[in-house]
């Protein structure tokens, strides 16, 4: 998947200033491309639109949710309580660059706080946001166990005795909820082994 090309083609409606488009990009590139990035980087970008593909039928403005992808962890430091927050922002200032409306802009804004706490929402576009953010949970274990390295090196900063019970409360949190997935789509699909998934790290830790 071409990222620097799918972004170019969302841009390229609102404004024809390429040099702002690139720039744009060229910011999204090196902030996933972070060096303490393991997960968080612009290969789970390409797997949220990917799993946003096989239900592109479903979303109503596909235009806001893909920015939403693109902007949701463009600020992202794990000893950080507001990356959500920040990332939001960032997404607001370089959308109104780009000459979108307040409206749109507003709907990308809420949608990617709404990926920190990844509660039900009433707008149904936000529920595959956050469903396709949290894919990842739901596939083979051999693809869940080496998300979880991938995340653990994130938190390297934190010795085991700090990182085994943040994580511990994370797993709990999700395994708590009376769905991971918000939409049905998702859940027939990735529900149960996301399940097996998280409590197979829990006795683990």
């Amino acid at each position: 998947m071409n990222l620097k090309e799918k972004f170019t083609d969302l841009c390229l409606p609102f404004s024809k200033d390429q040099d702002l488009i690139n720039r744009f990009w060229q910011e999204i590139e090196k902030k996933y491309s972070e060096k303490g990035r393991h997960y968080h980087d612009l290969f789970h970008l390409e797997n949220m639109f990917l799993e946003l593909e096989t239900v592109k039928e479903y979303i109503k403005d596909p235009v806001a949710v893909s920015y939403s992808v693109f902007y949701h962890d463009i600020i992202y430091d794990a000893a950080s309580k507001s990356n959500e927050e920040k990332s939001a922002l960032r997404a607001v200032e370089r959308l109104q660059q780009l000459g979108l409306n307040a409206e749109m802009i507003s709907k990308v804004s809420s949608q990617i706080l709404a990926t920190k706490s990844h509660q039900l929402s009433d707008d149904s576009d936000t529920n595959y946001l956050l469903d396709a953010d949290l894919s990842i949970l739901g596939k083979d274990l051999e693809a869940y166990l080496d998300y979880t390295r991938k995340i653990r090196k994130e938190y390297s900063i934190y010795p085991d005795l700090l990182y085994k019970p943040g994580r511990r409360k994370v797993l709990k949190h999700f395994l708590e909820l009376e769905s991971i997935f918000k939409t049905s789509d998702f859940g027939e699909r990735y529900e149960q082994k996301a399940k097996q998934n998280l409590t197979a790290e829990l006795q683990l830790l």
